[in-house]
């Protein structure tokens, strides 16, 4: 919210979503090196074999489940934490900021896929859903090359 205050509407969410990207990119170069050193492909079923950053088991949310949506697999989160602080400030818009860190990781992971959003609380859903994608040539391009938040379109 400071960061909008002070550079504006537009300048301060380029800011953010250009931190959030360098971030997610930056967590998914390290988990890529670590499942390389143990012998693995970055494939995304062995995403979760590199351990520094993996998403605590407790305390950032109430509830995970495995769940099949038309075939696809898929993540549901309840009850995250993040969110809820979010909501509690009334700032579900730019916190939805963070969300896009997913994106960011898995494709500094390996940017032949994506990990997305079906669903987020900030968004008004009742819990996040999140599902992996293979990416497109173009999404790869304005991966790489997109300036500011033009890459937050990927998140689909």
């Amino acid at each position: 919210k400071t960061i909008i205050e002070e550079l504006g509407e537009e300048r301060g969410l380029e800011l953010i979503a250009k931190a959030i990207k360098d971030y997610g990119v930056r967590i998914g170069e390290k988990t890529r090196e670590e499942v390389l050193r143990l012998g693995l492909e970055p494939t995304p079923e062995n995403f979760n074999a590199g351990e520094s950053y993996r998403v605590p088991a407790f305390g950032m949310h109430d509830k995970i489940e495995i769940v099949k949506v038309n075939d696809e697999e898929r993540v549901r989160i309840h009850g995250c934490i993040l969110a809820k602080v979010w909501q509690e400030y009334g700032e579900e818009r730019i916190g939805r900021l963070y969300c896009y860190m997913d994106v960011a990781k898995y494709m500094g992971y390996n940017p032949n896929y994506k990990q997305i959003h079906t669903k987020t609380v900030p968004d008004g859903h009742p819990y996040c859903e999140l599902t992996i994608k293979p990416t497109t040539e173009e999404e790869r391009r304005i991966f790489q090359t997109g300036k500011g938040k033009d890459w937050l379109i990927i998140d689909k």
